[in-house]
């Protein structure tokens, strides 16, 4: 025979404490204030507020929270990192020159010119000025300068129209015609000292050979050297 009676709590009326208790523990530091009352809440602190210290409290958040925009976002179209300068260009590298003719036509069949002056436009694409003296006509026997002053200086965008006077001092070293002819030249910026040999053809070869042929001669013409348009540099002081 067999049936279900009344299911009776463990720690009911007839429990002792002799009885085993399973699954307790110890009190917990939390179970102290579990059902305690919470103090004031902020929003009840909030309403305790007067009108004018909540104000104030509000207007020093929005402060806050801009300048903290301001500190965090990249400013507008800024770049990333800065870019390195560019250097500065070696002074050969940015003259320009330009033959435009002789001052006056060539001299008479009869007459002995010894010298004659040339005209020239220099110019400078880019970069700091440039101070250029001319030393020579490259070929032995001759002499040029630039008249009247020795040295000139030349900005950039800004041509300088100057006159060089080249001279015969010695017929024996002249070529019979002046091929491809040079001006040697001194060229100074804030980068470099170069010096450099410019070349020209046509109209300044033409007009050459004339003052040439004219002070001398063909007979005391000889074939001359070809020019190399070589240029050595040195750093500026």
């Amino acid at each position: 025979m067999s049936g279900i009676g009344p299911v009776e709590p463990v720690n009911g009326p007839e429990a002792d404490e002799s009885d085993d208790v399973i699954g307790s523990d110890a009190p917990r530091l939390a179970d102290r204030f579990r059902d305690r009352r919470p103090t004031r809440s902020l929003a009840e602190h909030w309403g305790a507020l007067p009108p004018r210290t909540r104000g104030v409290v509000l207007a020093a958040g929005v402060i806050a929270v801009a300048a903290a925009g301001v500190v965090l976002l990249p400013t507008a179209g800024a770049p990333d990192r800065a870019e390195p300068p560019e250097p500065l260009p070696y002074p050969a590298n940015v003259t320009v020159w330009e033959y435009l003719g002789r001052t006056a036509p060539p001299a008479a069949p009869d007459s002995r010119a010894t010298s004659g002056l040339f005209r020239f436009a220099v110019s400078v694409d880019h970069g700091p000025p440039v101070t250029v003296r001319v030393d020579g006509a490259a070929f032995p026997g001759l002499t040029a300068h630039v008249a009247p002053e020795r040295s000139f200086t030349v900005r950039a965008g800004t041509p300088r129209r100057i006159t060089v006077e080249i001279s015969v001092s010695d017929c024996s070293g002249l070529p019979r015609n002046a091929e491809l002819p040079f001006l040697d030249v001194t060229l100074r910026n804030t980068r470099a000292i170069q010096r450099h040999s410019f070349i020209f053809d046509g109209g300044y070869a033409r007009d050459l050979s004339e003052l040439l042929h004219g002070a001398c001669g063909p007979a005391t013409l000889r074939p001359g050297p070809r020019p190399t348009g070589s240029a050595g540099s040195q750093n500026a002081d």
